[in-house]
């Protein structure tokens, strides 16, 4: 038994906020922000919208490009790093909003390498017979953990989803997973507060992150999952049709690309438009990509992504 992805959707918010908006919010500039991160524009949350409603209209275009319903779908898995509530899991939540009555339904925290991780599991859970078709998404809305104060972490994120309907197959469609983490990084990249853990005085609670240090390790992290995921599934470089990476930095993506071989245009790049959505960034990628005709099934691709923790993984792709 193996699974394939049999759909793909996403949802980005209506509101944007450009460079040229976050000029006049910190001293930064539209050219200092394009040629370091590749980033021109975010989406952003409306007031009213939670993590689990960008997750619901995700998952419907999904759900529509697989041809299926609630009563088909018996597991829910979302990928996310700031969920509406501690509990109910976003995943129950999506699962009653669907009308999905069949299966376990819950929510991953591996931060941007969160739909990797879920996108794993699901894959697991169909091998094993405990499911037949799994949802998995990946939903953010980071805006709300952003210190939009801060001009060098508030440039680079933003809020959107993505989601892909897995089914059982016959076939390999997920072909190979790796998945890594390393909790010594921690101090690099966090969230300063939870539920657990009160903010500190004179703390805001909100997103830290140490870009260049970040950076680094990402980099030589991620070049070293290629190798492996190469060298285990006896791949050349060139046998990769697409890498449809994290978006989180262009500077990031170049070096990935670099290490396969690969010329950029055979990456999907969607950074410019949403920036970094974390967990939903990777799905909404490939959901583009799908959508405008670039990805075709038989498509060999390789997803990755790297993020807080800090957590990496990748997926081998037969689309």
């Amino acid at each position: 038994m193996y699974s394939r992805i049999a759909g793909t959707g996403s949802y980005l918010p209506e509101k944007v906020l450009t460079n040229f908006d976050l000029e006049k919010m910190v001293d930064t500039s539209d050219e200092w922000i394009r040629t370091r991160t590749g980033i021109e524009r975010r989406h952003i949350a409306a007031e009213h919208e939670t993590t689990s409603d960008l997750a619901y209209r995700a998952a419907v275009a999904a759900m529509d490009s697989a041809g299926v319903d609630g009563s088909d779908i018996d597991l829910v898995l979302v990928g996310t790093t700031t969920p509406d509530l501690v509990f109910p899991n976003v995943g129950c939540l999506l699962q009653e909003r669907l009308g999905i009555r069949n299966g376990p339904a819950f929510s991953l925290e591996a931060a941007c390498s969160g739909f990797i991780y879920g996108l794993t599991v699901a894959d697991a859970m169909l091998k094993s017979g405990q499911a037949r078709r799994a949802l998995v998404v990946g939903a953010e809305t980071m805006s709300r953990i952003v210190d939009w104060t801060e001009r060098e972490t508030c440039v680079l994120f933003g809020d959107g989803a993505g989601a892909v309907v897995l089914e059982a197959s016959d076939e390999p469609g997920i072909v190979y997973a790796k998945l890594g983490a390393d909790g010594r990084y921690r101090d690099l990249l966090y969230a300063s507060s939870g539920v657990s853990k009160p903010k500190e005085e004179g703390e805001s609670g909100l997103l830290r992150m140490k870009g260049n240090e970040v950076f680094k390790v990402a980099v030589k992290t991620l070049e070293t999952m290629v190798d492996e995921v190469l060298e285990s599934n006896r791949l050349d470089k060139g046998e990769i049709d697409w890498l449809i990476p994290h978006q989180a930095n262009i500077r990031i993506i170049q070096a990935t690309a670099k290490r396969l071989q690969m010329p950029m245009e055979r990456v999907v790049l969607t950074v410019a438009e949403h920036g970094n959505t974390s967990a939903a960034s990777v799905p909404l990628a490939l959901d583009v990509a799908v959508r405008d005709g670039r990805v075709k099934r038989g498509d060999l691709l390789l997803l990755e992504a790297f993020g807080g923790g800090f957590t990496w993984g990748a997926v081998l792709v037969r689309y």
